[in-house]
């Protein structure tokens, strides 16, 4: 015998089983019996029986189709969800953050009846100013030169662009680089803008013979560029070279990079000169800004003259108040609304008049692709401008009642019937420059909004109390010049802002309370009056200690209105 060979070989076949063994022919044959008796017992199927038979024998048969299950599942939501209306989904409304709603109106109504109930104030025009700097105060030291200059490097012409105390930064810094570079300035010339639209030239808003006189021993100052040298240029200035200076640069690189033009061209043009210096610079030029902004820009005649007789009119009007008053500088025009973005309670008369000011005054500029505007955190972050009633119903808090004298300094409100109603019902004794002067005593500076700036500049000066509502060149000069006039100290109002939306958007607070944290709000105000200029400051805000002096002694002479 050979051994089995699992593996087929050539010639051979592999093994085949065994067949099955056969069924019986009984048992095949009563099966098929009981196959047939069931069958014939089984109920006829209905039509829907029959239809839903053949279409899973389709399936089954066509199981390929199933592929198209989750195309068919989608296809059928779809057309299910837009026959349902999506009214029963629940909306998920977000509260909005603490001090992101104007609510003011909604706080004034809760507090009215105690705010006018309340007798617990006390001469606040009187006793608000409490702190002192060290035992002495701090007074103007600033000297002109004496003797003559040398000869002149060439001349400076610039353009002074923006409103009134933008154009006078710019005023006080060509002093400053023209002494510095031993150049002689043209008188500067004022660029027409398009919010401002002020014409006015130098001579209408500043006394330009005493700013030549006071600044003569340290700069050279002109009102024109000799003919024989406008000659080279076809006496045309656009043919002048310009310099175009970055913002904000050193005195060095005046020094390094436009002197060395200067005496080649003997005349240079800088435009635009706004904010074309550093803040902080050598001594040597400190002191030529200060010369310049405390001491050589004195208003025009006609301008300090009304100014004079409207200051005169509010100490007479506030006698009983020993002839002290309040100014505030309230920055509620409609360009200004516009600019913040903000949201108050206009409605959409409100929306509709800010969105037609900004395509005015800045086209394109907030409605580039990209550009979003949150408002509500504009206001928590404290940037929107105070509201009438916000302002009234501060200084109430902080102790000043209806009996208060106050200046308004400011343009046209917007939507003045309607904002301005609130304030006066709580500061009934409220005057404007419209107010206390004639029509005819306006006349002459009624449609220049710089000259009108500069008279509501010489009112706020001289108030006992100042209050800015918002940011600008006009409250930041104002505080340092009456630093320089009051030993130091700007004996001015600066508000928190935001701590100031979190409290009108507080529906829960009293009055108590409320007025408490405006009490703290002005004791903060008159500790931080002292401030030093600190590097990067503005010496025009903060003149001590470059244009003043420390000293023991106290001096109690009130300053000149012509200061």
């Amino acid at each position: 015998m050979h051994p089995y060979n699992r593996l087929p070989s050539s010639g051979h076949s592999t093994p085949s089983p065994p067949p099955s063994p056969l069924r019986s022919p009984r048992l095949r044959h009563s099966r098929s019996k009981g196959a047939r008796f069931t069958q014939a017992q089984q109920p006829p199927r209905s039509f829907p029986q029959r239809l839903a038979w053949l279409i899973l024998s389709v399936l089954l048969r066509r199981q390929g189709i199933f592929l198209f299950a989750p195309l068919i599942y989608i296809s059928g939501m779809l057309l299910y969800m837009g026959t349902v209306s999506f009214d029963v989904v629940p909306v998920i409304n977000h509260r909005p953050a603490p001090g992101s709603v104007y609510r003011s109106p909604q706080l004034l109504a809760k507090l009215r009846s105690e705010m006018d109930a309340d007798n617990t104030s006390t001469d606040a025009i009187s006793t608000i100013w409490k702190h002192s700097y060290k035992g002495g105060q701090w007074k103007p030291c600033i000297n002109n030169s004496s003797g003559g200059l040398p000869e002149s490097n060439g001349y400076i012409y610039v353009e002074a662009n923006g409103g009134l105390n933008q154009q006078r930064t710019s005023i006080c810094n060509a002093v400053a680089v023209a002494g510095y570079l031993n150049a002689t300035l043209v008188i500067p010339n004022f660029h027409f803008h398009s919010i401002w639209r002020d014409p006015s030239k130098f001579s209408e808003i500043y006394d330009e013979e005493y700013f030549i006189k006071t600044l003569e021993n340290d700069v050279r100052i002109v009102n024109k560029i000799p003919e024989y040298i406008m000659e080279r240029f076809d006496h045309n200035m656009t043919n002048v070279y310009n310099f175009r200076i970055k913002a904000w640069s050193s005195i060095q690189y005046y020094k390094d990079m436009v002197l060395p033009r200067l005496l080649e061209e003997l005349v240079i043009r800088i435009s635009p000169f706004a904010n074309r210096l550093s803040f902080d610079a050598p001594p040597a030029v400190q002191r030529l800004r200060c010369l310049a902004n405390y001491k050589a820009l004195r208003f025009a005649n006609p301008i300090l003259s009304l100014g004079e007789i409207l200051v005169a009119r509010m100490r007479e009007r506030s006698a009983s108040n020993g002839g002290k008053y309040i100014s505030v500088h309230l920055r509620f025009e409609e360009d200004m609304v516009a600019f913040s973005c903000c949201i108050f309670d206009g409605g959409h008369k409100e929306l509709e008049d800010m969105k037609a000011a900004r395509e005015k005054g800045w086209k394109g500029k907030f409605t580039k692709p990209g550009r979003v505007i949150r408002p509500g955190a504009i206001r928590i972050n404290g940037k929107c401008p105070m509201t009438p009633l916000e302002v009234g119903l501060m200084l109430r808090g902080m102790g000043f009642d209806n009996s208060t004298f106050i200046y308004l300094a400011s343009g046209k409100i917007y939507d003045a019937e309607r904002n301005m109603a609130p304030l006066l019902e709580m500061f009934p004794n409220l005057l404007t420059k419209e107010m206390l002067a004639s029509p005819e005593e306006l006349s002459p500076f009624k449609n220049f909004s710089s000259r009108m700036a500069a008279i509501d500049y010489t009112v706020c000066l001289h108030s006992e109390v100042f209050v800015t509502t918002q940011g600008g060149n006009f409250p930041h000069f104002l505080m340092g010049h009456r630093r320089y006039l009051y030993g130091g100290h700007s004996k001015t109002i600066r508000p928190d802002k935001r701590k100031l939306a979190l409290l009108f958007d507080n529906p829960a607070i009293g009055w108590k309370n409320f007025k408490r944290q405006m009490l703290s709000m002005r004791s903060h105000s008159d500790s931080k009056g002292f401030d030093l200029k600190r590097p990067n400051d503005s010496i025009y805000t903060f003149p001590c200690p470059d244009c003043m002096c420390f000293t023991n002694k106290s001096n109690d002479t009130k300053p000149s209105l012509a200061s």
